[in-house]
């Protein structure tokens, strides 16, 4: 595994788990959600986004979190592994829930200068927790016929159904 794609819901825990990888293999890690927000929430163009992209997996190594479908090409295409974390809704929604509380709390910082707040989670269009009701279902359908295209044939599938089996996997590396 030199250059790993790390997939999942909103909340399942993509990012942690990529930053543990970079760590354990020391290899770069690569935040999609980092490349994709501007301050104030402010989303990139799309050709913005792929030339980042582009430019941040030009090396031999790393291991990247996200699920942007505009550069999954690009993602899916370069890397060896895809890491897809595929757990039940309710781990997913606990974990995202006690994510969202813990950060507006604290106001920890998402990306560049990004945090979020009770009132954009809870009574926002444009809520995480929303979004996560929205995609779960969505996301589990999409990723085995995705995952089957032959442009990424190449690709070694490690699907993880829970926390614990994803420790488990990450202490074998």
């Amino acid at each position: 595994m030199q250059r790993i794609s790390v997939v999942g819901t909103s909340g399942s825990g993509k990012t942690t788990l990529a930053r543990q990888i970079s760590q354990r293999l020391a290899i770069p890690h690569v935040e999609l959600d980092a490349l994709h927000w501007e301050p104030n929430w402010t989303e990139v163009a799309d050709e913005v986004m792929r030339d980042r992209v582009s430019v941040a997996l030009s090396c031999n190594t790393w291991v990247v979190d996200g699920n942007y479908s505009i550069v999954r090409d690009i993602v899916w295409g370069k890397a060896d592994t895809v890491v897809w974390l595929d757990y039940p809704f309710w781990v997913v929604m606990k974990q995202l829930l006690w994510r969202t509380f813990w950060r507006s709390v604290t106001q920890e910082e998402v990306c560049n200068g990004n945090r979020e707040t009770f009132q954009k989670a809870l009574f926002s269009r444009d809520s995480i927790l929303l979004w996560a009701l929205q995609t779960y279902d969505k996301k589990r359908r999409e990723y085995p016929i995705l995952l089957q295209k032959p442009e990424y044939a190449h690709l070694k599938v490690v699907c993880m159904r829970s926390p614990k089996s994803t420790q488990d996997w990450l202490s074998s590396l």
